[in-house]
């Protein structure tokens, strides 16, 4: 299956180096560029790509509240940028990124990148996920209401939510709970599933705001 991709960036020769890179595999393919938010939007909801390489910064609308409205109609967003990720890895999580990837990495690393974001992963580091946790813990308090679906988790699953919402690799998981790395996979793909939620990432967010785990401040 053939993985079908969006490209958004208002610079020119950036959209043409990615579409060489891309185009040179056999299995990802280029359906359209857009040079800013807006036309990105647009083009999305017509062409259908399972991923978008996303700008941050562009005229028109920038990449994060077209990542957010891309993302409402299932596309995942990989998020292209120059700049330092704390300045955006939470707003860009939270409308619905699948992960970050600088401009300038390697070619095998942006292939790489857009397999993983189209099999359903997330290209967050567990550092990256901490750095998340630790903007909560600047925040007043739960934002939303606990979802309804969080009643369809079993015991275990509500306990490993927990763990990842404070920033526990799978691994870290695993020996917590004494279990195999293959079983920690599979519950939290359960929990993905249960919850509606697209990874891991968006489970830290849902877990904070809603209050299901309170933010550690001492």
């Amino acid at each position: 299956m053939t993985v079908q991709v969006l490209l958004v960036d208002d610079q020119e020769l950036v959209r043409a180096g990615l579409e060489m890179i891309i185009d040179s595999t056999e299995d990802i393919q280029v359906i359209g560029q857009a040079a800013d938010g807006k036309a990105a939007v647009d083009l999305a909801l017509r062409v259908q790509p399972d991923v978008v390489l996303m700008d941050i910064r562009m005229p028109s609308m920038d990449g994060i509240e077209a990542t957010r409205r891309i993302a409402r109609h299932g596309a995942r967003v990989l998020m292209l940028t120059t700049f330092d990720l704390d300045d955006y890895v939470f707003e860009a999580f939270k409308a619905g990124a699948s992960g970050f990837l600088v401009k300038d990495s390697p070619r095998e690393r942006i292939i790489d990148a857009i397999r993983a974001v189209a099999a359903g992963e997330a290209l967050a580091s567990p550092s990256v996920t901490r750095r998340l946790i630790e903007r909560f813990v600047d925040a007043p308090g739960p934002s939303a209401k606990p979802p309804p679906q969080l009643d369809e988790l079993t015991p275990r699953e509500r306990e490993v939510l927990e763990l990842i919402a404070r920033g526990l690799s799978n691994s870290e998981l695993a020996q917590r709970l004494y279990l195999s790395e293959k079983t920690i996979k599979t519950h939290v793909g359960r929990i993905l599933m249960k919850l509606g939620i697209r990874d891991r990432v968006q489970a830290v967010i849902l877990a904070y705001e809603a209050g299901i785990v309170l933010p550690r401040r001492d």
